[in-house]
């Protein structure tokens, strides 16, 4: 059986993350009030602003950067895009014939 949270980014019950995704405190706050929908929105955001930053993970400062958005994006409906940035376009996935 599913545990549910009470999803602090998606402002409902939802399916909760099976364990804590980063150590600390920071990843039990996470397990315990994020669910795995808002997870999946969070990697990716987190992907959109590596790509679109170029961002190199290996920079000690990326990482702080990132664990600043993530907390914006989880736990204050925050998020950046980066300049410039232009969501894509929908595709439309209909045949007409």
């Amino acid at each position: 059986m599913n545990r549910t949270v009470k999803c602090v980014k998606l402002h409902k019950e939802a399916v909760g993350l099976e364990s804590p995704p980063l150590p600390g405190e920071l990843g039990q706050k996470i397990f315990q009030q994020i669910s795995q929908e808002a997870w999946q929105l969070w990697l990716a955001q987190q992907l959109m602003l590596i790509n679109e930053n170029r961002l190199n993970l290996v920079d000690p400062k990326t990482r702080a950067f990132l664990m600043a958005e993530m907390q914006k994006f989880l736990f204050e409906d925050s998020d950046t895009k980066p300049a410039g940035y232009t969501p894509p376009a929908e595709t439309n996935t209909t045949n007409k014939a």
